[in-house]
C-alpha cells in the first residue's frame, strides 16, 4: 500500500489532527495509589470504543490483579479523562507535511534495559510502531515479550505529543505569524544535509529513518540485568518518586 502523502511542510497547509500512525490509538498511562497498594499500567485505547467499555475495562482489572474496589472508579476516571483529553484535539488544525522527528528509547522492561534514538517520518500516516518493535526484538534478540509492546507504546505516545504540539503551532500561526513553533522540525530532504544521508528501513510501515553518520553515536543498546541490579533500580526508582 502506498504511503498517503500529506501537504509539505513549505506550504504549512493545516490538517485535522491524527496521531501519524495507521491506527489512531490513544497512549493511556495508569499510575494509582490508594491505602498503600499501587497500580501502574500503561496500554493503548480505541477511542471509538464506547465508553461503556472504560468501566468494563476497570472492573476486569481489578478483579484480574485482586484490586480493592476503590480502584474501580479511579481507573475508569483516569482513562476517561485521557481520552477526553484527545477528544478534545479531534477536528483541530495541526500543521503537517514532510518532516522528521527524533524519537528515543530509554526504558527498563523487568530485566531488559534499552535504549536507542532514530528519526520518524510524520508524513507517513500508514506507520506501524507495533511491526517496528517485533522487528526491533527479533533483531537483537530480545526475548522478554513485554519489551515489544513498551517499546510501541513509548513510540506511540511521543507521537502524540508531537501532534498535540503541532495543533499548538497551528492554533499561534493564526492568532500571529510570529508566534513561537511548537516543535522544532527538520525537513526530510535537510536533515545530515542531503536526502542520501538518509536510510529507511524496517519497511514502509516502520517509517524510520536513520542518519548515516549518527550509526555509531546511535546504535541500539539493549542489556540484560541481574536481579541485583534490578533491585538497586528499584529501590533507586522509589526514592525519585518520594
Amino acid at each position: 500500500m502506498p504511503m498517503k502523502p500529506l501537504p509539505s511542510s513549505s506550504s504549512r497547509v493545516p490538517v485535522k489532527f491524527k496521531i501519524p500512525t495507521a491506527d489512531n490509538l490513544v497512549p493511556i498511562r495508569l499510575d494509582i495509589e490508594i491505602d498503600g497498594q499501587r497500580y501502574r499500567d500503561a496500554f493503548t485505547w480505541n477511542p471509538s470504543d464506547p465508553d461503556s467499555e472504560v468501566v468494563v475495562f476497570a472492573k476486569r482489572t481489578v478483579k484480574d490483579l485482586k484490586l480493592p474496589p476503590a480502584f474501580i472508579t479511579q481507573i475508569a476516571q483516569s482513562i476517561q479523562s485521557q481520552l477526553a483529553d484527545f477528544r478534545s484535539y479531534e477536528g483541530q488544525d495541526m500543521f503537517a507535511g514532510e518532516k522528521i522527528v527524533p524519537i528515543k528509547l530509554d526504558m527498563r522492561v523487568n530485566h531488559t534495559l534499552v535504549r536507542d534514538q532514530f528519526l520518524w517520518d510524520l508524513n507517513n500516516f500508514e506507520s506501524d510502531p507495533e511491526e517496528f518493535a517485533r522487528t526491533f526484538c527479533r533483531d537483537m534478540d530480545i526475548q522478554d515479550p513485554e519489551v515489544g509492546p513498551a517499546i510501541a507504546f513509548a513510540i506511540r505516545e511521543q507521537l502524540y505529543e508531537i501532534a498535540i504540539q503541532n495543533v499548538t503551532s497551528a492554533r499561534e500561526s493564526r492568532i500571529s505569524k510570529k508566534g513561537r513553533r511548537g516543535f522544532e522540525y527538520v525537513p526530510a530532504s535537510k536533515a545530515g544535509g542531503i536526502s542520501l544521508d538518509l536510510v529507511k528501513y524496517f519497511g514502509q510501515k516502520n517509517s524510520v529513518v536513520r542518519k548515516r553518520k549518527d550509526w555509531d553515536a546511535f546504535e541500539p543498546i539493549v542489556d540484560i540485568l541481574s536481579s541485583e541490579e534490578v533491585d538497586a533500580l528499584e529501590v533507586r526508582e522509589k526514592k525519585n518518586t518520594r
